[in-house]
Parts: structure tokens; sequence; C-alpha cells
């Protein structure tokens, strides 16, 4: 067998993608452990309404979307949280999907939990999410959120 230019080009363009193949699935697997990371780490922040951690991981430009339709910046979502009109006495995560493109990460999942208002009145939530993150200054920062009612 001969091997022309062409087979050998096209030999060392497999062998070099199979030697980079795991490489790049390590770094996206890497990105979404990060990425998933981050997530809990919210989801913790806004049960325990900690301001620090909800400012790290949020980033300024962060719109805010409720399954109800009202729409907050970074400064609106944080407040509310604090105010405690509807705290979280729990949050529970399923059934999630993080898909990473470069500096960018979509994560879906259903929220379940239970609001208190003041008065003591628990809600039940049932809901699905899409987030939108992003890497920002090394680290991966709620950029946007949207809820759905299912």
């Amino acid at each position: 067998m001969t091997l022309s230019r062409r087979r050998l080009s096209l030999a060392a363009t497999a062998t070099c993608l199979a030697m980079l193949a795991p490489r790049l699935a390590l770094a996206q697997g890497g990105d979404q452990a990060q990425v998933a990371q981050a997530v809990t780490a919210l989801t913790k922040a806004m049960i325990e309404v900690d301001r620090g951690q909800l400012q790290a991981l949020t980033h300024d430009a962060l719109s805010y979307g409720h399954s109800a339709g009202r729409v907050e910046n970074k400064a609106q979502f944080i407040a509310y949280l604090e105010s405690r009109a509807s705290a979280f006495r729990h949050i529970d995560l399923s059934d999630q999907t993080i898909a990473v493109t470069s500096d960018e990460a979509i994560v879906r999942h259903l929220f379940t939990a239970e609001t208190v208002d003041p008065k003591g009145q628990v809600t039940p939530v049932r809901i699905g999410v899409l987030q939108v993150w992003t890497k920002d200054g090394g680290a991966w920062r709620l950029l946007a959120r949207q809820a759905y009612r299912l």
C-alpha cells in the first residue's frame, strides 16, 4: 500500500484528535463539575441568605426571572431574599443537565422547594428552571435565570 500525502495527513490528524480527545473531555468535565458546585453553592446561599456568597456567585448584570413573571436585577434578587418575604425552608434540585460551551454554561433542572412567609404560611414550589452561567475572572457566576411553571 502506497501512502499518499492525503492519507498521511488524515492519519496524523486522527492521531492528534485521539490524543486530544481525553484532554478535551476532562476540560469539559472539569467545567461541568465547577458549574455544578456553583449551582449547589448558590442554592445553599439562597436558603441561608448568605449575602457574601450571593454577591460572589452572581454576575453584576444578573437577570433573574421568576415563574410568576417578575424579573429582578442582582441587587433586587439579593434584597428580596434578605427581606425574607418568602424564605426558603429547603430547595431540592433534580433532573439537572449542564452544557458548557467555552465560558458559558446552560443549566436546566427541576426546582422543588418550600417557602415560608413572615406569618408562617408554608408554600410548596415546583418549577422548571433555566440558568445561564458565565466564567468571570476564573469563577462561574449566574448571569441569567428564568423559571417556568410546570
